[in-house]
Formats: C-alpha cells, sequence, structure tokens
C-alpha cells in the first residue's frame, strides 16, 4: 500500500514556517531571514519514503494585505489550505490565539489540523505547557505538539502525525523529484534572500528579483539579475556610495548561490525602477504570482 498528500505549512510571520520546511525536507529550499514576509511564494517540498510520498507546501505568513502582492500571497495561503490532505499551523510561545487575519485563514481548514508550537528552545518548560493548554482551548479538534525546527527537536513525532493522515494514492510526483521550481525561481529567491538580509527599513519590502539570463556549464552557471525597486531613492540606497553596497550584496549572493548550486557562479546584477509594482496586478502577475 502506498500512501501519497499534499501537507500545507501555514502561520503568523516569523513562526520558522521555513526552517519547518526544509528540516522537514531535508533540503534549503525555503529562503530565511529574521524579517517577516520573507516568504513570498507557494513552495513545494518533495520527501519519498518507498511506501509514501509527502508533499509540502510552505505557504506566506498569514497577514491582512496592503498590497496586491499581499492578495496573491494570501491566494497561495488558501491555495494550500484548500488542496491540503493536513494543514500545520505553525506558532510559537510568543504568539498569542489567532488574530483576526490569522483565525479568518483557520475557519477555511477543512482537513486535520495540526497545531505546532515552534521555537520551544526559546522558553521555559511552563510557559510551553500553558501555551499548549491555550492552543488546545482554541482548536480542540487539532493534535498540538511542541518543536524547534531550528534544533529539528520532535521532527520525527511530527512525521509520524503526518503518515498517519495520508491518504492511499500512487506519487503524485517523480520519485526523484524534489520541488517543482525551477533553478531561476531559487537563484531569484536566493539573491532577494541576501537583499532582506543586508538592508534595513523598507528595502527589502520594496524589492522584486528577476532572472533574465541563465545559463548553465559544466563548471560555471552564469546569472544576469535585476532588482527592481519602488523608488529611485531607494535604487541610490541599493547601489550604495561607490557602488559598495550592491556588491557587498551581490558577493553574499554569488556564495549562496554557489553553495546552492555546487557550482562556481557569475552573478551581474542591474537596479531598476518599477514605480508601484506591488500595487500592479500586471506587475505582480508579470513576476510569477497568481492572482
Amino acid at each position: 500500500m502506498h500512501k501519497s498528500g499534499f501537507v500545507s505549512i501555514i502561520g503568523a510571520p516569523n513562526a520558522g514556517k521555513s526552517t519547518l520546511m526544509n528540516a522537514l525536507v531535508g533540503e534549503r529550499l525555503s529562503i530565511i531571514t529574521p524579517k517577516a514576509q520573507t516568504t513570498r511564494h507557494k513552495i513545494i517540498g518533495i520527501v519519498n519514503g518507498e511506501d509514501y510520498q509527502i508533499v509540502f507546501t510552505d505557504t506566506p505568513g498569514i497577514i491582512a494585505p496592503s498590497y496586491t502582492l499581499h492578495d496573491a500571497m494570501m491566494k497561495a495561503v488558501d491555495q494550500g489550505i484548500d488542496e491540503a490532505d493536513l494543514v500545520l499551523f505553525v506558532v510559537t510561545v510568543e504568539d498569542e490565539t489567532p488574530d483576526s487575519a490569522v483565525a479568518a485563514k483557520l475557519n477555511k481548514v477543512k482537513s486535520p489540523l495540526v497545531v505546532l508550537l515552534n521555537k520551544i528552545d526559546l522558553s521555559t518548560q511552563e510557559d510551553v505547557m500553558l501555551k499548549l493548554k491555550a492552543w488546545q482551548e482554541q482548536f480542540p479538534k487539532a493534535q498540538l505538539l511542541p518543536v524547534s525546527a531550528l534544533n529539528k527537536f520532535n521532527l520525527d513525532g511530527v512525521k509520524q502525525i503526518i503518515l498517519s493522515h495520508l491518504p492511499e494514492s500512487p506519487p503524485y510526483f517523480d520519485k526523484d523529484q524534489l520541488t517543482d521550481k525551477s533553478q531561476r525561481f531559487f537563484a531569484a529567491e536566493i539573491i532577494r534572500e541576501k537583499i532582506f538580509l543586508y538592508y534595513k527599513k523598507e528595502i527589502p519590502y520594496s524589492t522584486q528579483v528577476e532572472i533574465y539570463s541563465f545559463k548553465e556549464e559544466e563548471k560555471l552557471i552564469t546569472i544576469d539579475a535585476y532588482i527592481y525597486v519602488l523608488r529611485e531613492t531607494q535604487k541610490k540606497i541599493v547601489i550604495g556610495n561607490n557602488a559598495v553596497a550592491i556588491k557587498s550584496a551581490a558577493t553574499a549572493a554569488r556564495i549562496g548561490l554557489e553553495n546552492f548550486f555546487q557550482k562556481k557562479v557569475m552573478l551581474k546584477t542591474l537596479v531598476k525602477v518599477k514605480e508601484n509594482w506591488r500595487d500592479s496586478s500586471n506587475h505582480v502577475k508579470n513576476f510569477g504570482y497568481d492572482l
């Protein structure tokens, strides 16, 4: 008997969803930064066993939309919920029970719900127990489990819960497939991750990365990337005096790309202005978001 199913990972910003996704899949597919709203797309990671296939979906953090981009991000969350055979809702000890935006999404969950209390390594056992009780009262039908995605604590318990809920089914994807995303997608995400880590304030949230050339040879990948911002003032910040800032960020991105692709990478970046792209349906769609 073979089991296969979709497991959607949802949660509030900064709950550690992407760290959990990467730990469960065993590969670094989702970019991770300390800033909220790092994840913008629905990212699939596939785990195969001899008699099972788990299709994980890492979704954006749940927020109240302010831009067209946010609408697309929340649609990705809805899609993840709708297709899921099981929903993992990730929270931390510091999170209060759901605000209105989170509650609205959770009310759409018809599949079994598992609440994962993440980052327990940063709290006391007493606080963990109190928070588990509070979430159990909020969702009496849900299974609850304390975890630490960073330290990979209790991930075997998560996997056992998942396997118990997978329906009998042939695999949805080839057994050697890890994700549904392209190399260009991951190249853009790695560059965007370094922008989130390198720049402060509004810059990371105002940027979008587009790969306009990706050429792979036996020992070298050559990547040309556009970095879009909203305003000329932001372009100046991203480039920096004497282009010091963009050179530093690009160097960090190149190293990240080489680690990901396990090849030498030649990276060229060009910073461009695309005004109000976050609020333009056409621009958001052209950047690969689903509206």
